[in-house]
């Protein structure tokens, strides 16, 4: 089993940004693929970023692409999501998850943390 539990959310204005944590436990955390995803009231789940577990290659959702990044310190367990320029719609609760495979624009991964909100005011 893997525990992940996300830190960072809160409330910043428009063009502001945060940066998300998620740290992980249970499994060696250099062996996982690590995802973001969101969810906005009355929306469904909506893939955001992740990040493979061996070459560090990068993928990003098209509403976020050259405004968020993602990254991982295997050393910490942790992986982040840098977040810049935000948008009053990039409010949703954001969620990290976490699976052996990569799953792009996918929500097959094994595993989900609590969820973290982050609010956007225009």
């Amino acid at each position: 089993q893997v525990q992940l539990v996300e830190s960072g959310g809160g409330l910043v204005q428009a063009g502001g940004s945060l940066r998300l944590s998620c740290a992980a436990s249970g499994r060696t955390f250099s062996n996982l693929a690590m995802h973001w995803f969101r969810q906005a009231p009355g929306k469904e789940r909506e893939f955001v970023a992740a990040l493979s577990r061996s070459d560090d290659r990068t993928h990003y959702g098209n509403p976020v692409k050259g405004r968020f990044t993602i990254s991982r310190d295997n050393a910490k367990s942790t992986v982040y999501l840098q977040m810049n320029s935000l948008k009053p719609e990039d409010t949703a609760v954001y969620y990290c998850a976490a699976d052996l495979r990569l799953h792009v624009g996918s929500e097959s991964c094994d595993y989900w943390g609590q969820g973290t909100q982050v609010t956007v005011s225009s």
